[in-house]
């Protein structure tokens, strides 16, 4: 009988019965896992006169990639934006919990604070891969504070910072560290937010456009700058203006360096953006669309009050608003929330539903070529999905990490 172990001792898994997301298209077809790496089978067949140890009837499921959340603000009952002793543990729940919802990887993300805190909780952020534990971590989002007073949205006026004269001092000097740093939100019309944007381009942290009154001239020449994400559009931004379309006109802008693709973060949940607006964006930009949870601490508990920061937030069904005002502050939505809404709103493909809020981030942080697909040799990080994109299964390195009760494979 024909060996696969000339290669390697691991099990190759063969899931069948399937449909997988690959190359934009749903395809009838096996997927083969080994040592937590999509296998290809003919080099497996020709090469290796391999085989499957272990075959697994996946019962009509679609196979997709793993969601990518690049905007997190916690979740069930835990804030990222809280400088607790406890940081790391809360972390950890959340990345276990997300797991339900089909997230694989996420940036953890801070809303604008004090110095203080992010001194303490950025260290605390480390790049790690996923499994059994939870969803991998990808590096933080550190969402302000140099952001506009006019669009601060639910982020506290007092901790907004401007660019001084030494202004990536005043950046580095404000967080305390960059390492674990993966993407910065700012205001573009910000004085010296272009020598900004290229320090941070340099060391491959990307840089994302919000909570600003940019105008379209000011946020194109982020972008040639290096910007290449804008932060939940239409929200914390001017509103579309024929003469001048401010940030939203990146969506169609010929001014966006040969090569280069902005990508836009939405949320997705039906009540930050109008069904209509998920659709003038998605028309005019689809392969840029990433969505997001913008998910905060209350994100999986009962509706009543929770925190966001240094902010009181209340909770009304998916409404979420600074308590006493009808600030809209995050979102109370999952991920697989967000994609079947995007779905539905649409009218998309299911492809294209499932690649917003995996292939697309992925593209974002430049790391495609391991996550966000299901080519070969990428991870095996995936999940099992019926029909109306409800989670069954999530697999992180090949490995079961969630399914729902009532699904065995």
């Amino acid at each position: 009988m024909p060996s696969n172990k000339s290669v390697s001792d691991a099990p190759i898994f063969q899931f069948t019965n399937c449909r997988i997301l690959r190359n934009s298209q749903l395809q009838r077809e096996d997927l083969w896992v080994r040592e937590g790496k999509i296998l290809n089978p003919e080099k497996l067949f020709f090469d290796e006169k391999g085989f499957a140890d272990i075959q697994l009837d996946c019962k009509d499921s679609i196979i997709a990639p793993g969601f990518i959340d690049v905007q997190i603000n916690g979740g069930f009952g835990v804030d990222f934006s809280l400088a607790t002793d406890d940081f790391k543990s809360g972390i950890n729940l959340v990345s276990q919990k997300i797991l339900s919802h089909g997230v694989t990887s996420f940036c953890p993300t801070l809303v604008t604070s004090p110095p203080s805190v992010y001194h303490k909780v950025v260290p605390q952020i480390s790049v790690r891969n996923g499994g059994a534990h939870g969803a991998g971590v990808l590096g933080a989002h550190l969402e302000g504070p140099f952001i506009s007073r006019e669009k601060k949205g639910a982020h506290p006026e007092h901790c907004l910072r401007t660019f001084e004269s030494g202004a990536f001092q005043d950046l580095l000097a404000t967080y305390g560290a960059l390492d674990c740093i993966r993407i910065v939100t700012l205001a573009p019309e910000m004085k010296r937010s272009g020598e900004v944007i290229e320090e941070l381009t340099k060391r491959g942290i990307c840089v994302s456009l919000g909570h600003s009154v940019a105008n379209l001239s000011q946020a194109e020449e982020a972008v040639q700058h290096g910007a290449t994400f804008i932060t939940h559009l239409f929200n914390a931004m001017l509103p579309f203006h024929h003469r001048d379309p401010g940030i939203v006109g990146l969506l169609t802008s010929d001014k966006i360096p040969t090569g280069r693709r902005v990508f836009y973060g939405m949320i997705s949940d039906g009540i930050h953006t109008n069904p209509a607006a998920l659709r003038i964006a998605h028309r005019a930009h689809p392969k840029g669309m990433v969505l997001v949870t913008d998910a905060i601490a209350g994100m999986g508990l009962a509706p009543g009050r929770h925190t966001l920061g240094q902010q009181v937030i209340e909770i009304d069904g998916l409404n979420t608003y600074i308590a006493g005002t009808k600030t809209l502050s995050g979102s109370v939505a999952t991920m697989d929330t967000c994609v079947r809404h995007f779905l539905e709103a649409t009218g998309c493909t299911v492809e294209t539903a499932l690649e917003a809020a995996s292939l697309h981030p992925a593209q974002l942080l430049g790391i495609e070529h391991k996550k966000g697909t299901l080519d070969y040799d990428s991870d095996a990080d995936f999940l099992m999905l019926d029909n109306s994109l409800h989670v069954q299964a999530t697999y992180i390195a090949g490995e079961q990490v969630w399914r729902q009760d009532s699904f065995t494979i």
